[in-house]
């Protein structure tokens, strides 16, 4: 199994009503209910490149992709899959800063990147999401703790359960080195976890998934994706 990374830059909805088109009335709305503009235009870049990978992978429309976002409450807010593919191809969104990503993989995968910045509060961020033994072998400084938290989010994103698990019951290998997932507690089987390359140097990026071992990741240009006009119509 390969899992491929594609990056891309957020994208104004006003100038490219043509990847608007393609989101479902649910992406629609939660992309207009979103207050920010920086915000929007991470949604729209994201949702939009998901849809036209997965497209390109399955020889699909991408405007017809089913999306199943129901939680384990029965709510639309879970960790969105391909209604009646489940994770194959499994897939992860995430965007931050100047920056987007989808994750493709042939199963379960997690992908996460945060931007640099000045961290207020870090104390009580490191008591939320660090675990004892890392609080205790960690110097806690703001880049150090968001490699740590990166690789986090994508290893919860590839559970399907996101932040409903405590963060504090996994423990990491020190974020300086490669990482590695020491003790889950409350979470079976094997969990990989690597780095990924981002186009900014100020935005940590991680992918995850379940399995003893890593398998190879592959970086693709997200931009060019996104890059090619198409009709706005929806058919």
């Amino acid at each position: 199994m390969t899992v491929t990374v594609w990056w891309a830059r957020p994208i104004d909805p006003s100038a490219r009503p043509d990847l608007a088109a393609l989101l479902d009335a649910h992406e629609q709305q939660r992309m207009a209910a979103l207050r920010r503009d920086d915000d929007r235009h991470r949604y729209l870049a994201a949702h939009a490149l998901a849809r036209l990978v997965l497209a390109g992978r399955l020889d699909a429309d991408p405007v017809t992709l089913d999306m199943d976002r129901t939680c384990r409450c029965g709510k639309p807010h879970g960790k969105p899959r391909l209604a009646a593919r489940g994770d194959d191809p499994g897939f992860s969104l995430t965007h931050s800063g100047d920056l987007v990503g989808v994750a493709v993989g042939t199963g379960p995968v997690g992908v996460d990147v945060d931007r640099h910045r000045p961290l207020s509060g870090l104390d009580g961020l490191a008591e939320h999401a660090l675990s004892t033994a890392e609080r205790a072998a960690h110097p806690l400084e703001p880049a150090s703790f968001l490699v740590t938290w990166t690789r986090k989010e994508a290893l919860l994103k590839a559970t399907g359960e996101g932040l409903t698990l405590p963060m504090d019951a996994l423990t990491l290998s020190p974020p300086d080195g490669p990482p590695r997932v020491l003790e889950w507690s409350g979470v079976a089987g094997d969990w990989w976890v690597a780095d990924v390359a981002t186009p900014h140097d100020d935005h940590p990026g991680a992918v995850a998934g379940p399995g003893p071992a890593t398998p190879p990741v592959e970086l693709a240009d997200g931009d060019a994706v996104l890059s090619v006009r198409r009709a706005t119509m929806r058919g």
